[in-house]
């Protein structure tokens, strides 16, 4: 365990997720704690003087501003906000990023943060996440980094970056485990109450790729009747029936307007239904049943493939979230 200070800084925006920054903080705050001394100094660094309206409209005061005389800084974390994507960093943080960050021994970012440190080319040719939301909007205007959208933090080098929002305390927690030991780490999650290591990665708690209806009318029609009736015969031959087309017909034109083949389709609007039913606390065998999968297993292979979970961990999640409230 180290003996030696170390400065934990998050760059705060307006428009600051607030959890973004006061998550990690409470983290790095009970190490302290459970260490039985300050191992973490606590900072929040702005681009201008005054405080910072977060996103929820809370007001955050911050210890320094870019530019400012601010301790050595052992670990740098840019923090996001909702509308990160859209907006342009501006010149003066750009530049305090490209000093501050190679200068820290470890740097990265919590949520949509990433796009700041993308614009001030700190993630070329790197392994990150973010927010599983805006993570393919990251990938495709930055192509020369590699976006892992269904992690809840990455590792490559001194980079450390999280997904969305309370992937913060997850990232945070591993900062603390490299830091301090498992030991420490494990005791300060159990006094947060969170996982000391989440199960699965953050697309199980999207709902990105859910099916939904596309292309003409007629077709769309095919998908709602899918959707409501998941169990029933969704063969091609049985839906090329219900629009009056040949088999083969139906396929090509169900691929060309809507993307993707109707028995893709139709295991999406499988998985929607099983994902509900399982919220409610089914049992993944009657799930299995109700929405149309062969048996328990068919359901796990293809909800471990989707969603990154098993249908059994999944359920025991909402379950917990339900016991919770």
């Amino acid at each position: 365990m180290t003996n030696k200070t170390k400065t934990i800084a998050i760059l705060a925006v307006p428009g600051v997720q607030l959890l973004d920054v006061s998550g990690p903080l409470d983290v790095f705050a009970e190490a302290n704690v459970q260490a039985g001394k300050e191992i973490y100094r606590l900072l929040v660094i702005a681009v201008e003087h005054g405080h910072i309206r977060s996103s929820s409209g809370a007001r955050l005061v911050t210890d320094y501003v870019v530019g400012d005389d601010i301790p050595k800084i052992d670990t740098l974390l840019v923090a996001g906000c909702p509308n990160a994507a859209e907006i342009a960093p501006g010149a003066k943080m750009i530049a305090w990023l490209r000093r501050a960050a190679p200068k820290a021994r470890r740097y990265g970012s919590v949520c949509s943060g990433a796009f700041m440190l993308a614009a001030a080319g700190l993630l070329d040719g790197r392994r990150i996440t973010t927010h599983w939301a805006v993570a393919d909007t990251l990938a495709k205007t930055y192509p020369t980094v590699t976006v892992e959208a269904d992690a809840i933090h990455v590792r490559d080098g001194p980079l450390r970056t999280a997904a969305g929002v309370t992937a913060g305390l997850d990232l945070a927690l591993a900062l603390v485990e490299e830091d301090l030991g498992r030991d420490v780490a494990m005791r300060v999650a159990g006094q947060l109450v969170m996982f000391f290591k989440r199960p699965g990665g953050q697309m199980q708690f999207s709902r990105k790729g859910e099916a939904a209806p596309a292309g003409r009318s007629a077709l769309q029609e095919v998908q709602r009747w899918i959707a409501v009736n998941p169990a029933a015969d969704h063969s091609v031959a049985a839906l090329a029936h219900r629009m009056e087309l040949s088999p083969r017909h139906f396929a090509r034109l169900f691929r060309d307007e809507v993307g993707t083949t109707p028995a893709a389709w139709v295991e999406a609007a499988r998985i929607t239904a099983a994902r509900t039913l399982l919220e409610g606390g089914h049992a993944p065998k009657q799930v299995a049943s109700e929405c149309g999968f062969a048996d328990a297993d068919t359901l796990r292979r293809a909800f471990t493939r989707q969603v990154g979970v098993t249908p059994a961990e999944y359920r025991r999640q909402y379950a917990k979230l339900s016991a919770s409230h």
